[in-house]
């Protein structure tokens, strides 16, 4: 909000390059509109820090096993997660939001 706010002129051409960005287009030209939008703070559909370290794990050539160990794992991590967000007060349901 402060960066819209102090800078309209650079967060108004960020934000309709995240609006413009359609599933039909390119995948490495919307993993650099996302990258570029959640450096300024807008939010994405897309993580692409997270696209970024899966892609890098996949191209080390692991195979399934590993694959399904690194699945198992990541479930591993949000049930961990999700009773301490429970518990936390500042976390709060947001039914429009899903979350």
């Amino acid at each position: 909000q402060v960066f819209s706010q102090h800078c309209p002129f650079l967060m108004g051409p960020i934000e309709c390059l995240a609006d413009v960005v359609t599933p039909d287009t390119d995948i490495q030209v919307t993993l650099s509109i996302f990258e570029l939008a959640s450096a300024a703070g807008v939010p994405c559909e897309v993580d692409p820090a997270l696209v970024t370290a899966l892609a890098g794990r996949r191209a080390e050539g692991s195979s399934p096993e590993e694959d399904y160990k690194v699945s198992c794992l990541l479930l591993v991590f949000v049930a961990v997660s999700l009773p301490l967000l429970a518990a936390d007060p500042a976390s709060l349901y947001n039914p429009e939001l899903d979350g």
